[in-house]
């Protein structure tokens, strides 16, 4: 037995036996200064950058929340030229009604609608670069883009089954034989400078701007295939508000132009006048 050993205190043992007293924690701790000692274990300390991940993530759910609304329910449309003057007017930025038609309800005349023309007022999309086509897709879904070249604002003249001709002896434009007192056209407009007679084929409608002499409408495709009819499945949705400016926030009534027009032949009245 040695008796020049000398027993180390408890008090001593247990100090000695803490890593964290010892170089060995001393040089852990320099080595990953992120990491620090909690109730006798190791845990990472706070994570750098959090805060910008929570703005990432922030930033995230608000543009998935924007696309899901733009695609769904409501969608920002900038009006790029002055075919609807003095209703619309180049820049406003209006808000497009998805829901209107989605439950079975159909458009009506006099309704303002944003519609897809592929097909009938265009014969089909123009090639465009993938990078681009994404970037306009997103402004477009805000309202700070130009929209797609095959999309336009139009207002519904005559749906499926109606008789539009113009003019009457009046110079006004008649639906089923009724003349139609347009009150929104742009101030010295006339209805049309172009005569036609035509009957809306089913599923179809005839649209026209409000500033007739600088529209180009369902009246110059009337020798194309279609006629310039539009489907009604291309049809996006309804102008049921200007948004911006602020100065010009207002919504929109279908006007009573149409009330006294009669539902065409074959139809029950009260369907879709």
């Amino acid at each position: 037995m040695d008796t020049d050993a000398q027993l180390t205190p408890p008090s001593e043992r247990a100090r000695s036996s803490d890593p964290a007293e010892g170089p060995e924690e001393r040089a852990r701790s320099a080595r990953f200064p992120g990491l620090r000692r909690a109730s006798g274990s190791w845990r990472a300390g706070p994570r750098r950058f959090s805060g910008w991940r929570r703005t990432a993530l922030l930033a995230a759910v608000c543009a998935l929340f924007v696309a899901l609304l733009s695609a769904f329910v409501v969608q920002p449309f900038l009006i790029p030229s002055g075919s609807m003057e003095n209703t619309l007017r180049i820049g406003d930025r209006v808000l497009v009604n998805k829901l209107a038609y989605r439950f079975g309800d159909q458009p009506r005349r006099g309704d303002m609608v944003v519609f897809d023309g592929t097909g009938s007022f265009v014969r089909g999309r123009p090639a465009e670069n993938p990078v681009a086509a994404l970037l306009r897709d997103a402004g477009e879904a805000v309202g700070l883009a130009e929209p797609d070249e095959s999309d336009y604002v139009k207002r519904v003249i005559g749906i499926g089954g109606d008789r539009v001709t113009c003019c009457d002896q009046g110079g006004r434009m008649t639906v089923n034989g009724v003349a139609v007192s347009e009150g929104y056209l742009y101030p010295g407009d006339a209805p049309s400078r172009v005569p036609f007679d035509i009957v809306v084929p089913e599923g179809r409608l005839w649209v026209m701007g409000d500033h007739r002499g600088a529209s180009r409408d369902s009246r110059d495709h009337l020798g194309e295939p279609g006629g310039g009819m539009v489907p009604v499945a291309k049809v996006i949705g309804r102008v049921d508000w200007i948004g911006w400016p602020f100065d010009r926030w207002t919504s929109f009534d279908r006007p009573g132009a149409f009330d006294r027009v009669p539902e065409p032949p074959g139809r029950a009245a009260g369907g879709h006048g």
